[in-house]
């Protein structure tokens, strides 16, 4: 086991059973919330030198840790304690850093230089939400 997700104000700890796991609403994801605020495939968390990380993977209603919302495309490492919210859904995040084979300084989150290789619409996922509107109004 790689740590787990407590939820925040009660429930059963979520396993991180892999080094890489795929969150989100669809029954083929490793980590299942079954709520509909959740997206299908919502976000994916891998570790890197002993430490979870975690991106959005275009999700419609967002990741924050620690208050903080992480934007489409950029990644941000999850240190142990930090609280990770997906939708309105809160979890602390707890694991040990050196049995994940860190060492030295902890790696840094995502540098801003890939943010601006993507335009704004397609970082707030608006983009996307635009073509299935012109679909949907298509049909």
């Amino acid at each position: 086991m790689y740590g787990e997700l407590v939820p925040v104000g009660g429930g059963d700890p979520i396993p991180l059973l892999k080094k890489r796991l795929r969150i989100g609403r669809r029954e083929g994801c490793d980590i299942v919330l079954n709520f509909a605020n959740v997206s299908g495939h919502h976000a994916l968390m891998e570790i890197e030198e002993g430490y979870w990380f975690i991106r959005d993977l275009r999700s419609r209603n967002g990741i924050k840790v620690d208050g903080r919302k992480i934007l489409v495309g950029l990644r941000r490492r999850l240190d142990p304690g930090i609280v990770l919210q997906v939708a309105k859904h809160k979890f602390e995040v707890q694991y040990e850093p050196i049995e994940l084979g860190a060492y030295g300084s902890p790696p840094q989150d995502e540098q801003m230089d890939n943010f601006f290789s993507q335009s704004l619409l397609d970082r707030a996922g608006l983009k996307r939400r635009q073509e299935e509107l012109k679909k949907g109004r298509n049909s």
